[in-house]
């Protein structure tokens, strides 16, 4: 009887498991925002941040606007993954009706910053215009 109990409660797991665990360990990942910093060139700023949103030409250089989701660092993400594997084990799957709506409404936050290059496509200037839930 335990056996078969066991087995049981092993295909629930398998089944239901993953929905809180995979979304929590596919999470957005943190950008590094060090790359805002004056001196930074541009390609690092996009290979960090992605293309801009828009470009225009401002006197001595360009400002462009970059829109992208603040994720989480890797040690957060397998974390979160990690309790949420334990709590659908010991709740024997029933966790996935509350930490799968967690993880949907913790996806990060969606932030636009304006950044002003000189004519070297250095960084001169950084400015937060937004921060919102994506």
């Amino acid at each position: 009887m335990k056996t078969i109990c066991a087995l049981v409660v092993v295909c629930l797991f398998v089944q239901v498991e993953g929905c809180s665990v995979y979304r929590a360990a596919n999470q957005p990942s943190k950008k590094d925002l060090s790359v805002l910093k004056p001196g930074t060139p541009r390609d690092r700023v996009i290979a960090e941040l992605g293309a801009p949103v828009t470009s225009e030409p401002v006197e001595g250089g360009k400002k462009e606007i970059y829109t992208f989701v603040q994720g989480y660092s890797g040690g957060a993400k397998a974390g979160r993954a990690f309790g949420h594997a334990v709590a659908d084990v010991f709740t024997i799957g029933l966790w996935e009706a509350v930490g799968t709506p967690i993880e949907g409404q913790f996806n990060g936050k969606k932030i636009s910053v304006s950044v002003v290059y000189d004519s070297a496509d250095l960084v001169t200037k950084s400015d937060t215009i937004a921060v919102t839930d994506p």
